[in-house]
């Protein structure tokens, strides 16, 4: 326990004293820290950053709650090395919105019931708005095909699938770039 004015950030560091110094773009801001080789982005974003919105989930790649976007794309937070992103342009959920303004995504899952207990929202939402940018998907079936990787334990599928139908009706995907 600290007996000083230092933050969990400080601690973290701390701890990682022996592990290399990097510096990551996350949601359009660049951020320092120090990590061990072997650390996740998922474990950097969660424990160091406190970005929590990006969830560990199966923490084996196989749920998609730890979906985030690197440089556009999507990638899974647990299977990816803090390490190898410098340079890379990180988006989390926290940084899907513009301004005080939910994603068009966010809105359609609320209207949709898109969610149930919100565990896997934060990587379905990041999944969708990539498979938005993509262009590959225009029927239900190549939403639910492409959006296979990312697991609801409560079954909202329907409504996670009727939400990204109405905002690909809704707008030019292009928007999305």
């Amino acid at each position: 326990m600290p007996t000083n004015n230092t933050t969990p950030n400080d601690q973290a560091a701390d701890a990682n004293a022996g592990g290399c110094a990097i510096t990551l773009n996350i949601n359009g801001q660049d951020r320092a820290l120090t990590v061990e080789p072997r650390v996740t982005l998922l474990d950097a974003l969660r424990e160091q950053l406190l970005l929590t919105g990006t969830k560990k989930g199966c923490d084996h790649g196989q749920c998609g709650a730890c979906t985030v976007h690197i440089n556009g794309e999507r990638r899974l937070a647990c299977l990816t090395l803090a390490v190898m992103q410098q340079g890379q342009k990180i988006t989390t959920i926290e940084g899907l919105a513009e301004e005080n303004a939910l994603h068009p995504l966010q809105q359609a899952f609320i209207r949709h019931d898109g969610f149930q207990c919100g565990f896997c929202t934060s990587g379905q939402i990041m999944s969708a708005a990539a498979l938005l940018r993509e262009g590959h998907a225009r029927t239900e079936e190549e939403i639910r095909e492409l959006m296979s990787g990312n697991l609801c334990r409560c079954g909202a599928y329907n409504g996670i699938v009727e939400a990204i139908t109405a905002v690909m009706e809704a707008s030019d995907a292009a928007l999305y770039l």
